[in-house]
Order: structure tokens, then C-alpha cells, then sequence
């Protein structure tokens, strides 16, 4: 786990690592397997899990039968006539995957935020982007760009929304100074004054308050293979991205100062992450509405498991964050059947307690 010393509020280098990012023969090999064995346990979690996901539904489909029917459409590159190769293909397929997909988003993007600002207590939506996108989203649904636009209208607008909110936050945390902790003030403001605007909104629009509450809490219910892609592409070159980046986040941990001493570039590394964050963030939100606590919690879960180096980190955030969501959404279709929960209700529901407990037990280890 990373320690952060309050006395400079400077980072601690993660556990086996030395200042310049190098390991000794036997740190390595302890790290390959503590990264072999939280890969291929998630992967296995997650493949269980995926499967029994395919199960649930109006249709009835047994696990043998979704099982037998998923490897028929892996083999075939689609669904055969059978209706329930077209059911889980066609409906249940494409829910599942981006599910996987906005978890290890959120998670990454959260891991990599943490190191940044050196605080693990901070999450992806620090930026503003969740706030930049709820509110172009309720902007577009009163403004009628959902009838001009049809369905495209949503994730269009919340990718602008979180994208203009985040160049907003850099623009004032630059002129505040562009440290660390100028960000997350920054982000703070935005999201509060944002939040404000779209209670407003709502406030003078009710008519719509049902269909904005449910973005907001957010929910996978309507994504088609169509999304799905798009979320696929969208999550996974930046989380790709940021593995090269690894080694960087590692030095950052130092400080910026020492980590000018020893060659990076700390000003551009900012800048370059900061984009992915912000462009993951976006695409996760922007066709399931917000989720939060996913890139907050994960991150510090595999912090504790397997260390601070973001080499092991960032994969193993990324697999276990797939696999906590996707948890989360077989937990909120099976709760209360035919019903369904919204997902970013009870992520929120299971993660404050958690975040309250992490806050109070490791949050004098953290520069404030």
C-alpha cells in the first residue's frame, strides 16, 4: 500500500520499488505472480460471472444451455437460428460487456487519478466530468435535442459535457498553480457549481425528472451492440495508453520535484493523463449515466492486494473493477425480479460505508 508522508506531503515509493522505478530478480518475481494470480482469478470470477449473467432474463435460459449457447456464437461469429443464441447475443451479450468494460474503465482511471494527485482517496469524477456530463445531458433532454437527435443525443451530449467540464477544471487549476491539490479543489467548484445548474433544471422541468433520475443513478437497460462498441473502443485504448505510462506514475509518486530531478516531465504527463482520465471517464458515462465509487474503492482494494506498482495496478484495477460492476449488475437484475435496481444507486449504497471506513483508517497516512 502506498504511505504518504504528511510532513513534505510528498508520496512514498510503492512497496519493492526503488526512485528510479527498477526491481530487484526476486521483486520481480514476486510481482508476476501477484499479478498472475489477480489475473487469472478475476478472469476466471469474471468468466463465471459473465456467463450467469447471460442466464437472466423474461426468456428462461439455464447456465448449461448459456454456456453451450455463448461457445456456438464464439465459434460461429454470431447467434444460429436458435432463439436462445439470438436472445443472448442480441440483448444480453452486448449489456454484459460494457458493463466489463465501464468497470475496468473507471477503475484505471481512477488508479491513475490517485497517483497524480498522490492521494488515494480521490476518484476519476475529481475532474468534473460526471457533473459536465449530467448536466449537458439533462441540458440536451430540455432543450429537445432527444427528439432531433434520437438516441445518439445522450452520449453525445455527455461526452461534450465531460470533456468542456474538464477543460474547465485544468484551465483553473492552471491559473491556481497547477498543483495536485489545485485540481481537486478545482474539480470540487466545477462539479458544485454544475450540480447546482442541473438541480435548477430540473427544478423548472419536472415533466422530464423521471427520465433524468434514471441516467443520473444510472443503469445498463437500453445498450445494444451498437453502444457496446463504441464503449469498448472508447475504454480500452485509454487504458491500454496508460499502461506505457506505468513506470512514469511510479517516479510521480516521489513528488514533482523529484521526479523532475530524475527526467520525467512532469508537466506533460499531467496534461496527457489527465486527457485519457477524462476521456475514459466520459465514455463510461456517457451511455450508462454515473457510476461512482467504482474508481475510488478498486484501485485501493488492489493497492492493498498487490502494491503501488502501477505496472501490476493498472491491470489489476482494471480486472477487478470489471468484475466488482459486473457483480453489481447480476445483484441488481436478480434482487427483486421482474424489477431492476439502478446500478449507480448501489454502488453508492455498498461503496459510502466502504469509503467512510477507508477514510477514517487510512486518511492520516494521506497529504489533505
Amino acid at each position: 500500500m502506498i504511505k504518504i508522508t504528511a510532513s513534505k506531503g510528498a508520496a512514498g515509493v510503492p512497496q519493492g520499488v526503488s526512485p528510479d522505478g527498477t526491481k530487484s530478480k526476486w521483486q520481480k518475481r514476486h510481482t508476476k505472480e501477484k499479478l498472475t494470480l489477480i489475473l487469472v482469478g478475476g478472469t476466471l470470477g469474471i468468466i463465471l460471472l459473465f456467463i450467469f449473467s447471460l442466464t437472466m432474463g423474461i426468456y428462461p435460459i439455464s447456465f448449461d444451455e448459456a454456456m453451450h449457447g455463448l461457445w456456438n456464437i464464439i465459434i460461429h461469429l454470431g447467434p444460429s437460428d436458435d432463439v436462445g443464441e439470438k436472445v443472448i447475443f442480441s440483448l444480453r451479450m452486448s449489456r454484459s460487456v460494457a458493463v466489463l468494460c465501464v468497470g475496468a474503465g473507471l477503475a484505471t482511471a481512477g488508479a491513475a487519478m490517485q497517483a497524480l494527485i498522490r492521494n488515494p482517496l480521490v476518484d476519476p469524477y475529481i475532474t468534473g466530468v460526471s457533473s459536465g456530463a449530467s448536466f449537458m445531458v439533462v441540458l440536451a433532454t430540455f432543450g429537445g435535442l432527444m427528439g432531433i437527435m434520437g438516441s445518439i443525443s445522450v452520449p453525445f451530449a455527455a461526452i461534450i459535457g465531460a470533456i468542456a467540464a474538464f477543460g474547465l477544471t485544468m484551465a483553473v487549476a492552471e491559473v491556481a498553480g497547477g498543483k495536485a491539490m489545485s485540481y481537486v479543489l478545482s474539480g470540487v467548484i466545477i462539479s458544485t457549481g454544475l450540480s447546482s445548474a442541473i438541480t435548477l433544471l430540473v427544478y423548472f422541468n419536472a415533466d422530464n425528472y423521471t427520465q433524468i433520475v434514471k441516467w443520473m443513478f444510472g443503469s445498463f437497460t437500453d445498450i445494444q451492440w451498437s453502444s457496446t462498441v463504441v464503449i469498448v473502443v472508447g475504454t480500452l485504448v485509454p487504458i491500454v495508453t496508460m499502461l506505457f505510462y506505468a513506470k512514469k506514475l511510479n517516479i510521480m509518486l516521489l513528488g514533482e520535484e523529484q521526479a523532475k530531478y530524475l527526467g520525467v516531465d512532469t508537466a506533460t504527463l499531467k496534461k496527457t493523463l489527465m486527457v485519457l482520465i477524462a476521456v475514459l471517464a466520459a465514455f463510461c458515462v456517457a451511455y450508462c449515466g454515473v457510476i461512482g465509487f467504482i474508481g475510488l474503492i478498486v484501485p485501493h482494494i488492489c493497492r492493498m492486494i498487490v502494491g503501488g506498482d502501477h505496472r501490476i495496478l493498472i491491470p489489476s484495477s482494471a480486472i477487478l473493477g470489471a468484475l466488482v460492476l459486473l457483480a453489481a449488475d447480476v445483484f441488481c437484475k436478480t434482487a427483486i425480479p421482474p424489477s431492476e435496481l439502478p446500478i449507480g444507486a448501489i454502488v453508492a449504497v455498498f461503496g459510502v460505508p466502504f469509503f467512510l471506513f477507508l477514510m477514517m483508517k487510512e486518511g492520516k497516512k494521506y497529504a489533505m
